[in-house]
């Protein structure tokens, strides 16, 4: 990693202080703009993430962020089991499990009492945990580090795009340095420039949707209370009356707090010491910790609005992330959804690269991710709405219903304190072919495919979702894999399918008793049935005894080669 300081084994760094070198480049004395592949704006966790996914993939990627730091503050701690599982191909899951706090239960409360809980992975059978929760400036340096550890990414810090104009066949970009201007050419551009994107700004386009009249104060406490690893949520409390309070535990003992404020709040006077200590220690004093010591480290008050562009596609030019589309924290489908953006956008910008498939494969990436912002800002949506009643009616049913929900199952399912994120299934999108035999379950095409024990091929215990890609994303092609289940003749007819079909797929066996037992009920699977996935893991066709067209003709479909 290049930082100002140096960094052993031993020594943890310091992730919120560290700043990485402005470095000048042989681009900046060209005579004509070098070119590159993909140009990645912004080194957040989703372009670092869309970065590592491109490299693992063999295609030169450019990442350019304009400052020379990471994140300050937790700002996004929640990643969701489907955001661990990108993380595990591109190589960093498994620190920042370890280094996160995992949590699956979580309490809701009116008042004092508590009116439910919930456990958001109630199955066993799952490597990731449902949820961990980690501070932003952890994972934007676990992700930072293996990005410098692939020759196929080159960081540039300090490094703003300040002009933008598109061709037919490339995008022009101008870049400012600490040194002046210089200009590259690029054959796409991955905007992931965040909520204020500048290259948004530069293309004349904007984000539109609804911003919501309220504020809420983030505090970090620093606190040794033992106090149980879960979501908690209160709705008008003793200790902040007629507001919203949520506590989650973070890593290094930290914890985080939402106090809802009210939008006639001063944000400059809530985020002073003064402010914030009477508010912690009243909630720590009504959950039996009055004695505790506390430390508060970064605050913020902030607002928000549920919005996205009207197209994530701008000719060379494809949005990603905050840039593209806006949700309220309350659900935690911010970083999420931006990481499954990039998750998704990658292996179609190398197939594009490659010459694999046609442009229209990256009008897809637009057309799915729109999709999933729009299920993510439905969700936030209500979720805000129900937090923050802003009528007397809508507060009285707001009440009502979380005083039912003490009593009545029908209510529970009313009370919304935020719905938190799971990957959006793409049952629409025209990459899908659609079934032709029965199914039952949720691993419809379209669907993120589910994780489950699988054995490998010397007997080790092991998980599907690892099988799917033992090797990251490192390939020279754009690798599909194709699941085989069972054994015996059903299975040997398939697998000979897919031995004529003549296609470069990556095949996993998968037993219907015994170890894969509980793969075989998730994907409702019986001896030959055979599931197509594509390179981010999403179920794109299924059949119970395929033919080599009918492979051909679905991996074609799922690389936009034909309607």
């Amino acid at each position: 990693m290049q930082g100002s300081s140096a960094t052993t084994a031993a020594a943890p760094v310091d992730y919120q202080t560290l700043r990485f070198d402005y470095r000048h480049h042989p681009d900046q004395d060209a005579a004509a703009p070098a070119r590159h592949p993909v140009v990645v704006v912004g080194a957040g966790p989703v372009g670092l993430a869309l970065a590592i996914d491109l490299a693992q993939r063999r295609v030169p990627v450019l990442l350019l962020d304009n400052d020379c730091t990471l994140s300050t503050g937790s700002r996004a701690i929640c990643f969701a089991k489907r955001t661990l599982e990108v993380f595990d191909r591109l190589g960093c899951a498994e620190r920042m499990v370890a280094k996160g706090v995992s949590w699956q239960r979580g309490r809701v409360f009116f008042g004092e009492e508590q009116v439910y809980g919930f456990d958001l992975l109630p199955e066993t059978g799952h490597e990731r945990p449902a949820f961990i929760n980690l501070q932003q400036y952890y994972v934007e340096g676990f992700l930072a580090e293996r990005a410098a550890e692939l020759p196929l990414i080159d960081i540039r810090w300090s490094n703003k795009v300040v002009g933008i104009t598109q061709s037919a066949d490339h995008a022009l970009l101008e870049i400012e340095t600490p040194e002046g201007n210089y200009r590259i050419a690029a054959d796409h551009v991955a905007a992931c420039d965040g909520s204020r994107s500048n290259l948004r700004q530069l293309l004349g386009q904007e984000a539109k949707g609804r911003v919501f009249r309220d504020r809420f104060l983030i505090a970090d406490v620093t606190m040794d209370a033992d106090l149980p690893t879960e979501r908690r949520f209160w709705f008008d409390p003793p200790f902040h009356p007629g507001q919203s309070v949520l506590l989650h535990k973070q890593a290094d003992g930290m914890w985080r707090i939402d106090f809802q404020l009210g939008w006639d709040a001063d944000p400059v006077e809530e985020r002073k010491p003064e402010r914030i200590l009477p508010r912690v220690r009243a909630l720590l004093d009504s959950i039996g910790h009055a004695g505790v010591r506390f430390d508060i480290g970064w605050a913020s008050v902030y607002t928000f609005a549920c919005q996205r562009m009207e197209s994530f596609r701008h000719g060379r030019v494809l949005f990603a992330g905050d840039s593209a589309h806006g949700v309220s924290p309350f659900g935690a489908r911010g970083a999420n959804s931006g990481v499954q953006d990039a998750d998704n956008l990658a292996w179609k910008l190398a197939a594009v690269w490659r010459g694999e498939a046609p442009e229209a494969l990256l009008d897809s990436y637009a057309g799915e991710r729109e999709y999933a912002a729009d299920e993510n800002i439905r969700h936030s949506t209500r979720a805000t709405d129900f937090i923050t009643p802003k009528s007397e009616v809508s507060r009285l049913f707001r009440d009502a219903v979380l005083e039912l929900s003490k009593h009545h199952a029908f209510a529970r399912a009313l009370v919304n304190s935020g719905r938190l994120s799971v990957p959006a299934t793409l049952a629409d999108s025209p990459l899908n072919t659609p079934d032709e035999d029965a199914f039952e379950g949720r691993m419809v095409p379209g669907a993120a495919a589910a994780d489950a024990p699988l054995a490998d091929e010397g007997g080790r215990a092991g998980w599907l979702l690892r099988a799917l890609c033992p090797d990251g994303n490192d390939a020279d092609e754009t690798r599909f894999t194709a699941l085989v289940f069972g054994e015996g003749e059903p299975a040997a007819r398939s697998l000979g399918a897919l031995r004529e079909s003549g296609l470069p797929l990556h095949v996993v066996r998968v037993p219907v008793t015994g170890a894969g037992e509980l793969a075989a009920r998730r994907y409702d699977a019986r001896p030959g049935t055979v599931y197509l996935l594509r390179p981010d893991q999403h179920v794109c066709a299924r059949w119970r005894d395929p033919t080599p067209a009918a492979l051909r003709a679905a991996r074609d479909r799922a690389l936009a080669r034909k309607a």
